[in-house]
């Protein structure tokens, strides 16, 4: 495959990116909630491995907010309500 069919493949993938709706749960950091909290939270919720979630949790820690999942905004919207239950900050964004 030469690079001009790579570039234009990876433009058509982007473009059914835009055209589905690809949104995203990012998680920010906070003061309150301990890592173990973080943690058990994306595994429960997001579905994370203890590896990811953990990842995911010292990425929010040191760099103040993490993308933790992505999908459609109806798949999102009740995993976002119910980290924000939870007390965590998340927001969904696309």
């Amino acid at each position: 495959m030469d690079l001009q069919h790579h570039i234009d493949t990876q433009e058509e993938v982007i473009s059914l990116e835009d055209l589905i709706g690809i949104y995203n749960i990012v998680l920010y950091n906070d003061d309150v909630n301990t890592f173990d909290w973080v943690i058990e939270s994306l595994i429960e919720l997001c579905g994370h491995k203890a590896e990811q979630a953990e990842q995911c949790a010292l990425i929010v820690h040191f760099k103040g907010k993490c993308c933790v999942k992505k999908g459609s905004y109806n798949d999102l919207k009740p995993i976002c309500e119910a980290l924000l239950d939870r007390g965590l900050s998340a927001k969904l964004e696309d």
